[in-house]
């Protein structure tokens, strides 16, 4: 498990199936995302279940975490980080968090560790992220976490029926141990 001062952050489990349903069956975290609105329970059971076999096969290509509050262990959304071919040494993240806690600083600070476990503990030399260009939201966590804007793909975001235009963003390994140092000092 990872932890930050406000955060658990731990692997998927089983149990944790109503809640990953409820978080996507929200329109408000559906907005800017590719996978839609479940029809039904057993559809995010079924994409449980694809999340919860990615924990075993060696190496790993892919993590998702649930976010929890420390003081409660109450669920309030997912992280993800997944690792590109290993000889490149890149990963990708993506973050959903319940919209009852927007706007209070955990999916930066989940974004933060989620970097730091890239880096520390994967090994990684570049880690990318990507949005929605209406999303500023996810924009503003993004660049929050130190996360540089690349550029911009045209319509390559599949969004409810429609290409969406997406801003890409990446932090390089020694860019981040900068600053960490400096938010140190």
């Amino acid at each position: 498990m990872l932890q930050t001062e406000r955060l658990n952050i731990r692997e998927l489990q089983s149990g944790d199936l109503h809640n990953i349903h409820a978080l996507h069956s929200l329109p408000e975290t559906d907005e800017f995302n590719t996978l839609g609105i479940p029809e039904n329970l057993q559809v995010t059971e079924e994409l449980l279940n694809n999340w919860l076999a990615e924990k075993y096969p060696e190496p790993r290509s892919q993590y998702v975490f649930c976010i929890e509050l420390n003081e409660s262990n109450r669920f309030i959304g997912l992280i993800a980080i997944n690792k590109g071919r290993p000889k490149l040494r890149r990963a990708e993240v993506w973050f959903k968090i319940h919209k009852d806690y927007w706007n209070r600083g955990y999916t930066t600070e989940a974004l933060i560790k989620i970097l730091e476990f890239g880096f520390n503990h994967l090994h990684l030399h570049r880690i990318e992220a990507g949005c929605a260009v209406e999303n500023i939201a996810s924009a503003r966590v993004i660049e929050k976490a130190g996360m540089i804007r690349e550029g911009m793909c045209r319509k390559d975001l599949p969004i409810r029926g429609m290409w969406k235009d997406s801003y890409s963003y990446a932090i390089l390994e020694e860019e981040f141990n900068k600053n960490i140092i400096k938010n140190e000092d």
